[in-house]
């Protein structure tokens, strides 16, 4: 919808109507301002609450709806799912005795033809046997072990897919909070803008300006209508990304995003640190890796002594002559390649536990590193929205309110009062962009941590 009220306005002002363009743009994108300050820049600065509203406007889509809609629906976390669900399935399997192996022999002497029966020879028989394999005590249940642990990896991995997913989606609908908040900002300076140039007429009018001034301010305006067409854009891209993550039609309508929170973050550095040893999926996951691989060297050792067989034989030859025979048989395959097989699955075993060692520190230490940077982004851009809000911004509309005043005085000069309004601009568009990057850090420490620090609806 706002796309469509874009181009109708570009269209209006290419006919002709040069000056007052964005009057139609801000009445056709139906969003009044709310945010940093009123439209005609006349009264006192009002700044919005940066506290999350309880009720929702009509048509906003919550956070917490599209996280719950990504879980269930992204076919990323789904596979992965699957993939767990399949993993849990091995343990039993490698864990339990080899099938058995079940014999049915008939043995004829002096005819090929089968079952020729008793009369040819006394060595003729017919038999039942079954055969079991045994593996070396411990083996089996290191099996077990190993592939648990494998399905404890592949668990991890699912939830480290789900995390990166839902975060990715947080960081999503963060932009397009911020791109919709800008789309506001640029609605109100514009407002602003048509101060200036309406000065600037007024001057040129009463000839006690140059139409440079006038010209200067319609180029500024067809600026703006250059940056409301981009944001546009990237909008269409972030509602193109998100539907991607939720697995929706990407013909399905625009999500409607919530005004960016304000989230506050309780816990200090040394608390969140702690979180990621018992929470952080990759760090488990490589831990589960390093009890696999001391299992898997274990089991290396087992290997160099011999498995079982035991067999059973029941045997009938010619009842009427011979009683039937009953034959148990033990045997043992003997690891005699030791140097060739089971010595170097011992090294490779013991090098794959060295290995995963190594790998857990180094996940360790990159996730410590991750939270360091997401915890000091969240610190100073908190520092930096108060340094916004409390200076920055009422400073700017302030000295721009005093320029305008000045200018139509002929007190300053036109380049002057637009450098001023351009520091308004960039300065409520800074605001909001900060205000994004720290709720988006928020969103990565919780992927780091498992803690719920994100204050959406459901989770306050």
């Amino acid at each position: 919808m706002l796309k469509s009220h874009c181009e109708r306005s570009q269209s209006k002002f290419f006919q002709g109507r040069t000056v007052r363009w964005l009057t139609i743009m801000l009445v056709s994108l139906g969003h009044p301002p709310r945010s940093l300050g009123q439209g005609n820049g006349n009264g006192p600065v009002q700044f919005a609450a940066t506290q999350e509203e309880d009720v929702h406007p009509q048509g906003v889509t919550t956070l917490q709806e599209l996280l719950a809609e990504a879980e269930q629906n992204n076919p990323q976390i789904l596979a992965a799912r699957q993939g767990w669900q399949s993993a849990k399935q091995i343990p039993s399997q490698v864990s339990t005795l080899p099938d058995p192996q079940f014999t049915a022999q008939q043995v004829n002497v002096g005819s090929p033809r089968p079952f020729a029966g008793y009369s040819n020879s006394d060595f003729a028989y017919f038999g039942l046997g079954i055969s079991q394999d045994f593996p070396y005590p411990g083996k089996l249940r290191l099996r077990g072990e190993i592939a648990k642990r494998d399905a404890d990896v592949t668990r991890e991995q699912f939830e480290t897919v789900r995390t990166s997913v839902l975060a990715e989606v947080k960081a999503v609908y963060f932009q397009l909070s911020y791109l919709s908040k800008t789309l506001e900002i640029l609605e109100t300076d514009g407002a602003l803008l048509q101060q200036v140039e309406k000065a600037a007429d007024a001057r040129y009018r009463a000839g006690l300006g140059n139409q440079h001034d006038l010209l200067q301010a319609q180029l500024e305006e067809t600026k703006l209508l250059r940056e409301i067409s981009m944001h546009h854009l990237e909008v269409a891209k972030m509602q193109a990304q998100i539907k991607q993550l939720l697995s929706r039609s990407q013909s399905s309508p625009d999500i409607e995003p919530a005004d960016l929170p304000d989230t506050p973050l309780a816990y200090s550095f040394d608390e969140l640190l702690s979180a990621t040893k018992g929470e952080n999926s990759e760090i488990s996951g490589a831990q589960k890796m390093v009890e696999k691989q001391s299992l898997q060297v274990e089991l290396a050792h087992k290997d160099f002594y011999p498995d079982f067989n035991l067999e059973y034989m029941w045997q009938r030859t010619d009842p009427a002559q011979f009683r039937a025979y009953y034959m148990l048989s033990f045997s043992v395959h003997v690891p005699i390649y030791r140097n060739r097989k089971q010595r170097p699955e011992l090294a490779q075993a013991e090098a794959d536990l060295s290995r995963s060692h190594l790998l857990y520190e180094a996940q360790s230490q990159q996730v410590a590193f991750d939270l360091r940077t997401q915890y000091d982004t969240v610190q100073r851009t908190a520092e930096l929205l108060k340094i916004y809000r409390e200076g920055l911004l009422p400073q700017a509309r302030t000295e721009f309110e005093a320029g305008v005043a000045a200018y139509q005085n002929n007190r300053q000069d036109f380049q002057t009062l637009l450098i001023v309004f351009l520091d308004v601009l960039h300065l409520d568009e800074e605001y909001w962009q900060s205000a994004a990057e720290r709720e988006t850090a928020i969103a990565r420490l919780e992927q780091l941590t498992g803690l719920a620090l994100l204050r959406v609806e459901g989770n306050k």
